[in-house]
């Protein structure tokens, strides 16, 4: 491949203009950590560009954001927010999703009141939850948190659309003001499918086991949407109660809800739970299902207390030949997991 730092900004501009053919990936790593000059250039010829290309950057850098932590479009999708197209301004929001800077609070929130979008003042709602998130764990000041939560609070309250209002009491899952409980109830027993679907993301973020009930309960939905997140939720909170019911929904003709059925049974563990694992890495032909599987095995045995284990453990866990061997097996890696601790404990006090 070649070295994106050998690639002008002229044939960036080339590149990203000539619409007869896909954007060669290499372009992509060289958007990466623009200098301000760079995306000075980039700006004069932005608009140049058609919309359907910015959006399938955009989309590449989401993904990219998302999966590569050593790449940095921060620069360039501040400066997307300003697009004239909504989509664009849209993926600009979800790939600054781990972006905590003071100065991105303030522009989410003039978002959040001034977007013609409303599929962007959402996107907005939603990403002021890493906020909330960060002032319930005292790594934002306690005014600047009051400030986000009386701002989303004000819009679940509104007549905003309903999008909106919904990625509002999401993010506000994580806050621990007393009303929210009381926005969170009142979603749950609207009778609107959506809002009890927030309601439900909302409680699976809010570490309140109190609403186990109301989230096991959900588990039995018909509605495929509301099976899946009462599936998330039922993990976050680490619900025991919903453990066997999870085992079913393993099976759920719904892919999603198979999907965050797996993982929240790795958030929560317990009986019964790696023995549907093993069968489902042995059985499955889902690519999807598989490629999941092979992380929640991964959490599951950091959520049992064997964090010692890795993926390659688990693959030759499911090749014993029967459960005594299984046992002598885990016994011998612990052994020399502790032998092992032993002897770097013994070579830092020497």
């Amino acid at each position: 491949m070649k070295d994106p730092t050998r690639i002008t900004l002229d044939q960036l501009k080339q590149a990203l203009l000539d619409v007869s053919r896909p954007l060669p990936p290499v372009y992509l790593y060289r958007l990466s950590d623009l200098s301000d000059q760079d995306l000075s250039e980039i700006k004069s010829f932005w608009n140049e560009i058609p919309t359907w290309r910015k959006q399938a950057l955009m989309e590449d850098i989401e993904e990219l954001s998302e999966n590569d932590p050593l790449l940095s479009y921060e620069n360039l999708s501040l400066f997307a927010l300003s697009d004239a197209d909504e989509r664009v301004r849209e993926l600009a929001i979800r790939s600054l999703s781990y972006y905590e800077e003071p100065s991105y609070l303030n522009t989410l929130l003039n978002i959040l009141e001034n977007d013609q979008s409303a599929i962007v003042r959402a996107e907005a709602a939603s990403a002021l939850g890493r906020f909330v998130y960060m002032g319930e764990v005292d790594e934002l000041p306690a005014e600047r948190l009051r400030e986000v939560e009386d701002r989303l609070i004000q819009i679940f309250t509104s007549n905003d659309a309903l999008i909106v209002r919904r990625c509002a009491l999401e993010s506000l899952g994580y806050s621990s003001r007393p009303e929210v409980e009381d926005f969170m109830r009142e979603a749950y027993y609207s009778g609107n499918r959506d809002l009890l679907a927030s309601s439900l993301h909302a409680m699976g973020r809010s570490a309140n086991s109190d609403w186990t009930p109301l989230v096991e309960a959900m588990l039995d939905h018909e509605d495929p949407v509301i099976r899946y997140e009462a599936a998330r939720a039922a993990g976050e909170l680490e619900a025991t109660t919903c453990r066997r019911r999870l085992l079913e929904l393993v099976d759920d003709p719904d892919l999603d809800v198979r999907l965050a059925a797996i993982w929240s049974l790795s958030q929560i563990g317990g009986e019964g739970v790696m023995e549907k694992f093993m069968h489902l890495y042995e059985t499955t032909e889902d690519d999807e299902v598989f490629a999941l599987l092979e992380d929640a095995m991964d959490n599951l045995a950091f959520t049992e207390g064997n964090g010692f284990f890795g993926l390659l453990d688990i693959e030759r866990m499911t090749r014993q030949d029967d459960e005594e061997d299984l046992e002598d097996y885990l016994e011998e890696e612990w052994d020399d997991f502790a032998d092992e601790d032993y002897e770097d404990d013994e070579e830092d006090e020497i």
